[in-house]
């Protein structure tokens, strides 16, 4: 199966598209190339119960919260000019380099 072209990043700040946290705004921690999957910061947030001893991050057992993931597809990157949800497009650039653009402004994406 050939794997799709991920244009966000992490860092990136993104707009929901579709699913249960629909219209909310959120950073990119991580990206699953694999599953063409996203952990956004502060969606999709789900609790595990862990018994004593069997998580490092709850030695004494208890809730944890978690961050799930959202796929690709259900996510557009914010222009950082009109703050609205855009596709992405890339530009080359005089020098060569090659860079990312919001294609509702044009305006060029920084790296995070």
């Amino acid at each position: 199966m050939a794997r799709a072209q991920i244009r966000i990043k992490k860092g990136d700040t993104v707009y929901v598209l579709s699913g249960k946290e629909k219209g909310k705004t959120g950073k990119i921690l991580a990206i699953d190339h694999e599953k063409q999957r996203a952990e956004v910061e502060k969606l999709m947030v789900f609790k595990r119960h862990y018994k004593r001893g069997r998580n490092p991050a709850a030695p004494e057992g208890g809730i944890v919260e978690k961050n799930g993931t959202i796929h690709i597809s259900n996510l557009a990157l914010i222009d950082p000019e009109s703050k609205k949800p855009t596709r992405i497009g890339t530009k080359v650039l005089e020098n060569g380099t090659r860079v990312r653009i919001a294609k509702r402004s044009g305006a060029q994406i920084d790296q995070a």
